[in-house]
């Protein structure tokens, strides 16, 4: 019983970093991270305060998970994984080539151009690179692509569903940050297609500096009757992308609506396709479950961590911390980006989110700049972290389903140029917020 309050003489200082040890050293042991944070907030919301501050945090979690627009989350990965087990991505690529089959670099333009038409599908990350890993992949490293230019096409390509609306990082971020989810995607959308151009640009720049990378298309035995079936590819993945995302521009629907608009899309046209079955879409339900089991799970440990070290004063003794670092606000925003960075290298993005946003938004605001742009920036940030070593989740995603000979460490290399491309994308952001209009 003398254990309940005695922490609180250590003071906010000494309990924060009491509070950061013991949440390194529990995720060194390998517990999942939803479990640790849930461990660490009961022992601080125990020590610190007792057990009478206990309901103070089970409501923060319920007013979390009861959220409507969260909705969304559970209805966008099942769209992913009906995708998944559909053919609709391998038509879509089949049917790209009628726009890039002729260029040097054609194959992985192709696959750029598909993994934004899936990003703007789903919004799923894992399950676009493991699609484009099983059908892209194989067709350039057959092609004589350069192996490291293919790979990393496959993998930054995958990882746009970060930035493409309808993103779920966008959308945690606007549950965490209290902005509106709309917004962040009209927001997105230019960014998103800048970095999607960067990566073209740059694979159409290196295959003409050295045409060895990649080798011409060619679409000459392909006759009209070939080239009309490869054209119906485009057409239902299209209807699917104007629906979700038109019905939410157009103001006709709300991000959680366009989610359910969009499962039906896609359930309708594994029909249309012939390929709809019972098994499926119980396969996918359950692919479902496990992944929101997990961003669910994950979200109640950060919500409960973060709410008891508000009560406690941290985010006020924190916030002091970092706007104490410079009188200058770009210096500050720096140094967010960089602990975010640091942060991806280690941790889960919804994590990320959940534990840092209910610092930064409000220090944000108070310099003066506009959350709605900082969740763009932050989303940019995240694609970095999908790609950097030593835990980048992009690369083990493809190193699942790619060749035995393809090694991670083959696989970080390769991502190098395109990491570089994200952080290009990120000072330009900076420079010029602008590009994130809405």
């Amino acid at each position: 019983m003398e254990f309940f309050g005695s922490l609180q003489s250590l003071g906010i200082e000494a309990g924060t970093g009491l509070m950061f040890a013991m949440l390194l050293f529990l995720l060194v042991t390998g517990i999942p991270l939803a479990y640790v944070t849930l461990l660490v907030a009961l022992f601080f919301v125990l020590g610190w305060f007792g057990p009478s501050a206990v309901p103070l945090i089970t409501s923060r979690i319920y007013s979390f998970v009861s959220s409507f627009v969260f909705v969304s989350v559970p209805m966008f990965v099942l769209m992913a994984a009906i995708l998944d087990r559909s053919g609709i991505a391998r038509d879509l690529f089949d049917a790209m080539k009628l726009f890039a089959g002729r260029m040097r670099g054609g194959v992985a333009v192709q696959t750029i151009f598909v993994a934004v038409i899936l990003a703007a599908m789903s919004g799923i990350i894992g399950g676009e690179i493991v699609l484009l890993g099983l059908i892209a992949l194989p067709q350039m490293l057959r092609l004589g692509y350069d192996r490291k230019l293919a790979i990393g096409v496959v993998c930054a390509g995958g990882a746009l569903g970060t930035m493409i609306p309808p993103s779920i990082v966008l959308i945690i971020y606007g549950l965490t940050a209290n902005v509106s989810i709309g917004d962040l995607f009209t927001a997105a959308f230019i960014p998103g297609a800048m970095l999607a151009a960067f990566y073209v640009a740059y694979v159409l720049i290196r295959t003409r500096m050295n045409p060895d990378m990649a080798p011409l298309g060619d679409l000459s035995g392909v006759d009209r009757t070939e080239k009309l079936r490869l054209a119906k590819g485009l057409v239902l993945p299209m209807l699917v992308v104007v629906g979700v995302l038109g019905s939410i521009y157009g103001g006709i629907a709300s991000v959680t609506e366009a989610s359910a608009v969009g499962v039906i899309g896609v359930t309708l046209s594994t029909m249309v396709r012939g390929e709809f079955s019972f098994r499926m879409m119980i396969d996918a339900a359950l692919q479902t479950l496990q992944t929101v089991g997990m961003i669910v799970w994950i979200g109640i440990g950060a919500t409960a961590l973060v709410g008891v070290f508000n009560l406690m004063g941290g985010i006020h003794f924190v916030t002091e911390l970092i706007t104490g670092i410079s009188d200058n606000p770009v210096l500050i925003l720096l140094f967010m980006m960089v602990i975010l960075f640091v942060l991806g290298m280690f941790l889960d993005w919804v994590g990320i989110a959940l534990l840092t946003m209910p610092v930064f938004v409000p220090i944000i605001v108070s310099l003066g700049y506009d959350p709605v742009w900082f969740g763009v920036v932050f989303c940019m940030n995240m694609q970095m972290s999908f790609l950097s070593p030593p835990f980048g989740p992009a690369a083990f995603y493809l190193k699942s389903v790619a060749p035995p000979d393809i090694s991670l460490g083959e696989i970080f290399r390769a991502l190098l140029p395109f990491i570089g491309l994200q952080a290009l994308a990120v000072g330009l952001l900076i420079l010029f917020p602008a590009l994130a209009y809405y």
